[in-house]
C-alpha cells in the first residue's frame, strides 16, 4: 500500500490539473445519477421486534386509515371559544388538500380550548406532507387573525417544525479556521484541510441522495453524516498536510512531500477511517433500519472526504507551494530547532508516570459516574424549544386535557384471538388501573375483526413510569389485546435498544482490537486502547445524564427543562466516538512504534511520539470539538445531545487519555507494550500503518498517472 499511496499522492501533485479533471468528472457523474434515480430523507419507524408493532400492524391491515398521516390543531382563547370559530377552522382545514376527515372537535372543561385531529388519505412520506407545513399555517391563519391562538401538532407538523438551521456547520467551520490558523501559522495551509473536507462532503451529498433513493434514510442522518465527515475530513487533511510541511521543512520538493507524506500519514488515515468504518457498520446490530441508514450515510461521508484527503491534498499542496509554512520559516534558511511543548511535556510525564496515570483514571471515571443513573426515552415535542408550534401545542393539550393526552395508548382487541366479552372486560380493566384517567368507547373495524379503544394515562409520554404502565397492561388485559400506539412502541424501542446496546459494543470492540493487533502486533496496545475509549465514551455519557437528565445548566443549552437521554443517542455515540477515538490512537501509537521499531528503546519512544503527534493531535482534537459544539447549538435535541456528548468525549479523549493516560501507561509498561504470543504472531496477517520510505523513492517516474 505505501507504493502506491506514494504514487498517488506525487502523481496527484505533479499532474494537479488532470486530478482536479477527474474530481469534477466524478462529481457530475454522481449528481446526474443522484437526480435521476436519488431520493428524499425520510424517517422509517417500523420496528418488527418491537411487540407494538404487531399492534400497529394489525390496526393498518383492519383499518386501511391508520396508516395514514395525521396531525392535531388547537384551538385556545381566554374566553369561550365562539361554535362559529370552531366551525370556519374546521371547513378551513377540511379544504386542505388530502385531508380524508377533520375530528369533531374535543372540547376542555373550561371551554376555552379545542383539539381537532385532522386525518390525511396519504401516508406522511407524501412529497405533499414531508416536512410541508404551510397548508396548516394557511388553514389556520383566518383563525390566528381573529384572535384566536391556534398551534399545530402531530405527525405532520412533527416532520416540518423544526427544521435544522445549519448554524452548526457554520460554527464548526469558523472555529477549525481559527484553530488551524494558530495551528499552521499560514492562511493558505488552515484552509487547504478545510477546503478539502469541504468538497468530499460535497460530492458525499449526492452520494446520500442516491442512498435515499433506494431505502428509507432517516431525516437526521444527513447531519449527523455532515457532523462526522466534516470532522474527520478535516482531521485526515490536516494529518497529511502536517507530515507535508515536516518533509518540505526537510528539504524535498512539493512533489517528493507530498508522495512521502501520502505513503507514511496516509496510510495512517487510510486505516485510521476503517476503524471508523467498522464502527459504523456495528449499527446494523441495533435491530432498528433507521440506524443502518445513519451508519451508511455517515460511511458515505467518510469514504468521500478520506478520498477527497488522499487526492486533493497533493493538489493542493501543489498549488500552496512553501506558502504552507510559517512566513518566519519561509524567511530562515534552517527550520528552528526549539523544544516544542509538547516535548516538554512528554518528558515530564515520562518521568513520573504512576502519579498522572491514576490522576487522569480517577477524573474520567468520577465524570462518568452519572452515566450509571441514565435513563433514556425517545424525544418528544415536549423536549422542543418554546419557540416551536409543536412545543405550544403539547403544552395545551397537558394543560387542558391532562399530560396523558400527549401519549394515550391504543387497545386493539383482535376477535381472531380474544374470547367473548374481551372487549367489555378490556374497558373494566382500563377504568379500574389507577393510572388511566380516560377510556374511549370501543369502535369495531368495518371488517367485524378488531376493536380500537383509547386509554389516556395519568401522565405525560415521557414519564419514568410509562414502561411500567405498558408492561402491567400487557399482563393483565385478556388474550389477543395488543398494547400499541406511539407511547408503548417509544417503550419497546427504548428496551430494544437498550439490550442491543452490549451487542454493538461487543462487536465494535472486538473487531477493533483484532485490526490493532494486526497493525501494532501486540495484545497489551489494542486491549489497552479499547479500555481507554471506553473510558471516554463512559465519561460522555456521564456528561449528558448531568447535563440534560440531572438539568445542570441545560438552561444554557436552550432548554427550559430537564429531560431524559434520547433513546437514539447512546449507540450512536458508542459507534461514532469508537471509531473517532482510533483516530487518534492510530495517530499517535504508529509514531511510536515506528521509533520503537528503529531504537527498541520503550521509554524513548512513547516520549518522541508523543511530542511528534501531540501538537497535531490536539489541533485535530480541537477542530472536532469545534465542529461536535457547533451542533450542539441546533434545535433539535437528539442532535444537541450528539453534539455534547461527542465534543465532551473528544475533548477528554485528546486531552486526558492521549497525552496522559496512554503515554503513562505504556511508559510503564515498556516493552511489554509489544507483547504478542508467538502463535498469535503467525496467525495474524500483517498490515503496517505506516512505513519509512526508502531513498530511491524519488527516482519513481515523474510521469506516473493519477
Amino acid at each position: 500500500m505505501s507504493r502506491i499511496l506514494y504514487r498517488l499522492g506525487r502523481g496527484a501533485a505533479l499532474h494537479p490539473w488532470r486530478t482536479l479533471g477527474l474530481w469534477a468528472l466524478a462529481g457530475i457523474l454522481i449528481f446526474g445519477l443522484a437526480s435521476a434515480v436519488g431520493g428524499a430523507p425520510q424517517d422509517d419507524w417500523n420496528v418488527p421486534d418491537a411487540r407494538a408493532q404487531h399492534g400497529i400492524d394489525l390496526l393498518q391491515q383492519h383499518v386501511p386509515a391508520a396508516g395514514s398521516a395525521s396531525a392535531l390543531v388547537v384551538a385556545h382563547d381566554d374566553q369561550q371559544l365562539p361554535s362559529t370559530t370552531l366551525t370556519g377552522l374546521a371547513d378551513d382545514l377540511a379544504a386542505m388538500d388530502h385531508v380524508a376527515a377533520v375530528s369533531e372537535p374535543r372540547i376542555s372543561a373550561d371551554h376555552d380550548t379545542a383539539l381537532f385531529t385532522v386525518s390525511y388519505d396519504v401516508p406522511v412520506t407524501d412529497p405533499d406532507l414531508m416536512g410541508n407545513l404551510t397548508p396548516l399555517e394557511h388553514a389556520v391563519q383566518p383563525t390566528r387573525e381573529a384572535g384566536v391562538q391556534v398551534e399545530l401538532g402531530g405527525v405532520v407538523p412533527d416532520n416540518a417544525a423544526a427544521p435544522l438551521s445549519g448554524h452548526g456547520e457554520l460554527i464548526g467551520i469558523a472555529a477549525a479556521l481559527l484553530v488551524l490558523v494558530l495551528a499552521f501559522g499560514s492562511v493558505v495551509g488552515a484552509g487547504l484541510p478545510i477546503g478539502t473536507a469541504l468538497i468530499g462532503l460535497g460530492i458525499g451529498s449526492g452520494g446520500l441522495t442516491i442512498l435515499a433513493g433506494t431505502m428509507h434514510v432517516s431525516t437526521s442522518a444527513p447531519t449527523v453524516a455532515t457532523m462526522v465527515g466534516l470532522g474527520v475530513g478535516i482531521d485526515y487533511a490536516l494529518l497529511l498536510v502536517t507530515r507535508h510541511v515536516e518533509y518540505l521543512r526537510a528539504g524535498h520538493d512539493v512533489a517528493e512531500s507530498a508522495g512521502r507524506a501520502m505513503a507514511t500519514a496516509g496510510r495512517s488515515v487510510v486505516f485510521a477511517a476503517t476503524t471508523v468504518l467498522v464502527s459504523l457498520m456495528g449499527l446494523r446490530l441495533a435491530g432498528l433500519s433507521t440506524y443502518s441508514t445513519f451508519g451508511f450515510a455517515t460511511a458515505i461521508a467518510v469514504v468521500a472526504v478520506l478520498a477527497a484527503s488522499l487526492t486533493l491534498v497533493p493538489v493542493f499542496c501543489r498549488f500552496a507551494g512553501r506558502r504552507l509554512l510559517p512566513r518566519k520559516v519561509r524567511r530562515s534558511s534552517e527550520p528552528g530547532a526549539s523544544r516544542s511543548l509538547t516535548a516538554r511535556w512528554a518528558e515530564r510525564m515520562a518521568r513520573r508516570p504512576l502519579p498522572w496515570a491514576l490522576a487522569a483514571a480517577v477524573l474520567m471515571l468520577t465524570i462518568a459516574v452519572p452515566a450509571l443513573d441514565m435513563r433514556t426515552w425517545p424525544q418528544d415535542d415536549s423536549t422542543a424549544s418554546q419557540d416551536l408550534t409543536t412545543r405550544r401545542a403539547f403544552d395545551l393539550i397537558s394543560a387542558e386535557y391532562g399530560p396523558g393526552a400527549n401519549g394515550v395508548i391504543t387497545l386493539v382487541v383482535d376477535h381472531a384471538k380474544a374470547g367473548p366479552g374481551a372487549v367489555g372486560q378490556v374497558v373494566r380493566d382500563l377504568e379500574a388501573n389507577p393510572d388511566i384517567v380516560g377510556v374511549t368507547t370501543p369502535v369495531r373495524s368495518s371488517d367485524g375483526a378488531v376493536t380500537v379503544i383509547d386509554a389516556q394515562p395519568a401522565f405525560g409520554p415521557s414519564d419514568a413510569r410509562v414502561p411500567g404502565l405498558v408492561g402491567d397492561l400487557r399482563a393483565e388485559l385478556p388474550a389477543g389485546t395488543e398494547v400499541t400506539g406511539t407511547t408503548p412502541l417509544f417503550a419497546d424501542i427504548t428496551h430494544l435498544l437498550a439490550q442491543r446496546l452490549w451487542l454493538v459494543i461487543a462487536f465494535v470492540v472486538g473487531v477493533s482490537v483484532l485490526l490493532l493487533a494486526m497493525v501494532f502486533r501486540s495484545v497489551v496496545v489494542p486491549v489497552k486502547a479499547a479500555l481507554m475509549n471506553l473510558l471516554s465514551i463512559g465519561a460522555a455519557y456521564g456528561v449528558l445524564v448531568a447535563v440534560f437528565q440531572w438539568g445542570w445548566g441545560v438552561h444554557l443549552l436552550g432548554l427550559d427543562h430537564a429531560v431524559p437521554v434520547s433513546s437514539w443517542v447512546p449507540i450512536l455515540i458508542f459507534a461514532i466516538l469508537f471509531g473517532l477515538s482510533m483516530d487518534y490512537e492510530v495517530f499517535l501509537l504508529s509514531r511510536v512504534r515506528e521509533y520503537w521499531l528503529d531504537s527498541g528503546d520503550a521509554h524513548a519512544s512513547v516520549v518522541r511520539g508523543l511530542r511528534d503527534t501531540g501538537r497535531v493531535i490536539t489541533s485535530a482534537a480541537a477542530i472536532m470539538v469545534a465542529v461536535f459544539l457547533g451542533f450542539g447549538t441546533e434545535v433539535d435535541v437528539t442532535v444537541k445531545m450528539l453534539g455534547i456528548g461527542m465534543a465532551t468525549a473528544i475533548f477528554l479523549d485528546a486531552t486526558v487519555v492521549r497525552m496522559i493516560l496512554v503515554p503513562a501507561t505504556m511508559t510503564m509498561l515498556g516493552r511489554w507494550n509489544w507483547w504478542l504470543p508467538a502463535w498469535l504472531d503467525r496467525t495474524l496477517p500483517e498490515v503496517a500503518v505506516e512505513v519509512a520510505i526508502a531513498e530511491h523513492a524519488a527516482e519513481v517516474d515523474d510521469t506516473v498517472a493519477v
